[in-house]
């Protein structure tokens, strides 16, 4: 429990001013971040940080999209509170974890030399910076975070495994896509957006 409070001297620092720092650091100069703010072993902050994200997509697009959650037996501000709790207890967890075991299975069969699993978990988390926006009702904003999302996903692997941007593509692509892509929605983002685009 230590190290949800302390601040072991490695990974990032603690608390809700390290917390915000720690968004800004990741979106401005990620591959610093990557290099230096993630330790073997703490992953406490990560998923703190990745519950953060999703609590403010997920309130922002509760606050400005109708519709945007099931009202159950008439009470909307119950079934709002908890579908936020659900979202960020159960479905933002279990989704990260599982995409972990499975980029952890990819890094198995392709990367000799690789960190271990509690370092791919906090990238997974980290890199999900750009989707605290997600929940702003405007497609080309949720279309550029998403793309963001999933490029910082592949530098933080690439930089925390020590591998090439090309090949960081290859071993995180199909989880990136599973959880960033399908989970958060990014590919309908994309392309409805494209669909705008060609008119």
């Amino acid at each position: 429990m230590t190290q949800w409070v302390e601040n072991t001297g490695q990974g990032r620092d603690r608390g809700p001013v390290a917390l915000g720092l720690a968004w800004v650091e990741v979106l401005v100069r990620p591959r610093q971040f990557f290099a230096r703010r993630i330790a073997p072993g703490d992953q406490a902050p990560g998923l703190t940080f990745a519950a953060v994200v999703v609590f403010v997509a997920e309130l922002t697009r509760i606050a400005t999209v109708s519709g945007a959650y099931p009202v159950v037996a008439g009470q909307p501000l119950a079934s709002a509170a908890l579908w936020l709790l659900a979202t960020v207890v159960l479905v933002m967890p279990a989704g990260i974890h599982l995409t972990a075991a499975l980029q952890t299975v990819v890094l198995i069969g392709t990367v000799e030399e690789r960190a271990g699993v509690s370092e791919t978990v906090q990238v997974i988390c980290y890199a999900l910076a750009p989707l605290a926006l997600l929940g702003v009702p405007s497609i080309w904003l949720q279309a550029a975070v998403g793309l963001w999302s999933l490029g910082l996903m592949v530098l933080g692997m690439a930089v925390v495994h020590d591998i090439s941007l090309p090949r960081a593509v290859g071993v995180a692509g199909v989880p990136v896509l599973l959880l960033v892509g399908y989970g958060f929605g990014v590919v309908a983002d994309l392309q409805t957006a494209a669909a705008l685009v060609a008119g």
